[in-house]
């Protein structure tokens, strides 16, 4: 009988696995990454294979369970201590959970974590381990945000203070950190970062597709099955996307962006999330403290100005998950440089904007295709709903024609290609925040606002005394 071959080929840069060594791996293309592999006796390398009973990896037979047999206790949240962040994860850390931050460099994610570790309402101990700064370094920033000048009083045993609570280790190497999580049992997991995380059963070099997978799998496996979180903090790309495979996105459970505007104004968003809603969103400002929650979003996306407005300029009421926050749009149109207008737009789709353009061009005789059209949110904020069009479409119309919107107006409603002025979600919660801040007028499809039907009704009501 022919032997068995314990070992395989598997390529450091994708993991691909051969039966024999090649130069070239036939997968990714790359050369000379082949290396010899051990095959694991649990049903191969480093699968993470998870028996179902709780009692870890052992590879023995998986055991199923009626679904009404099941504790719905069992995924209950933690509290984080920072209200905004528990507001995008939908009300807290849920427990055997993985949650992915991504952001660009210097944003604040390593300091969110560490503020999340600081104030997290638990019992149990927290390991933050960082592959990216030295342990001297995580205090100096503890130390920086006064995290360690008081003690820990968020359901901690009395007497016992913050800086033991949260461990510390400074490594990247896998089996270094799993020793560590069979040894400290951690309640919370904070790994700074996923790309610093290796070992040497996914190849030599670390920050690879390959050891991304691998290791974050193995970590998520680990949470699945003991009563604890993980916090996984990754870098993006140039086009501001997580790094490495979309594979590690659909591992996790939450996918978490920092975002930041032209100030100190940070948004946390949520592009995924499997208890709870993607809408909401988290906003902070960055001090010499840290990341400061906003309390009273209500005025910071308004510019403060006395007297009119100028032409291109409008307020809508948009929702942001349970709020309400009132914006600037601001509307440029010149013409067009080139034989082809073109939409200069990052933080409204350009693709709406267009639909906008295109509407009032048709139902209004509004000439916008030889413009080049420029459209832009105060405060920086990025807007995607619906409830956006209206007002963006009369500060298009303002900046075309030069007439400015009356002062003291706020507008909502979503514009259909027919022109109509289709309902929006909770209007009635908009105006009451409207009014609640001075302004006098508001514009909508519904009843309790000055009523309009369609683009042109909409055009007539605020331009009439004009």
């Amino acid at each position: 009988m022919k032997k068995q071959k314990s070992f395989v080929y598997r390529c450091s840069a994708c993991g691909h696995e051969e039966p024999k060594w090649l130069g070239r791996c036939p997968e990714c293309g790359e050369w000379n990454t082949l290396i010899e592999t051990a095959i694991s006796g649990r049903g191969g390398p480093g699968t993470g294979y998870n028996s179902g009973s709780g009692g870890g990896r052992s590879g023995s037979i998986p055991r199923s369970f009626p679904l009404s047999s099941i504790d719905p206790e069992e995924g209950s949240r933690i509290g984080s201590g920072i209200p905004e962040l528990d507001r995008v994860l939908g009300g807290g850390i849920m427990k055997r959970s993985a949650i992915l931050v991504g952001g660009e460099p210097g944003i604040g994610k390593s300091t969110l974590l560490l503020q999340a570790a600081a104030a997290a309402e638990t019992k149990g101990r927290i390991l933050y381990i960082s592959g990216e700064e030295s342990a001297g370094q995580i205090r100096m920033r503890a130390d920086r945000l006064g995290l360690l000048g008081n003690s820990a009083g968020n359901g901690s045993a009395k007497g016992s203070s913050l800086g033991d609570r949260i461990e510390i280790c400074c490594s990247g190497r896998l089996e270094d950190i799993n020793a560590l999580l069979e040894s400290v049992k951690p309640v919370l997991i904070m790994v700074d970062s996923a790309q610093t995380l290796f070992t040497a059963e996914a190849g030599m070099v670390p920050g690879t597709v390959n050891q991304m997978k691998y290791c974050s799998f193995e970590l998520i496996s680990w949470v699945k099955e003991h009563d604890a979180a993980l916090f996984l903090v990754a870098h993006v790309t140039k086009e501001g996307i997580i790094s490495g495979p979309k594979t590690l996105e659909h591992m996790v459970d939450t996918v978490l962006y920092f975002e930041q505007n032209e100030g100190d104004s940070r948004f946390l968003r949520a592009a995924k999330n499997r208890f709870g809603s993607v809408d909401e969103i988290g906003i902070f400002t960055m001090g010499e403290k840290g990341l400061s929650a906003v309390e009273d979003t209500s005025l910071l996306f308004l510019v403060r100005r006395e007297g009119d407005l100028p032409a291109g300029v409008a307020t809508a009421a948009v929702l942001e998950g349970s709020r309400t926050l009132l914006v600037e749009i601001q509307a440029l149109t010149v013409p067009a440089k080139g034989s082809m207008s073109r939409v200069f737009s990052d933080r409204i789709d350009s693709a709406r904007v267009s639909r906008v353009a295109a509407a009032l061009e048709k139902h209004l005789g509004l000439r916008l295709s030889d413009q080049d059209l420029y459209v832009n949110v105060a405060g920086g904020i990025r807007i995607n709903e619906v409830g956006v069009e209206l007002a963006l479409g009369c500060a298009i119309y303002s900046a075309r024609t030069g007439l400015p919107l009356p002062a003291g107006l706020v507008i909502a409603g979503e514009l259909s290609l027919t022109g109509e002025i289709r309902p929006v979600r909770r209007l009635a919660g908009r105006i009451k925040t409207a009014k609640g801040l001075g302004f006098e007028r508001f514009i909508g499809p519904e009843e309790g606002a000055e009523m309009v039907r369609d683009i042109k009704s909409a055009i007539k009501l605020i331009f009439s005394k004009k």
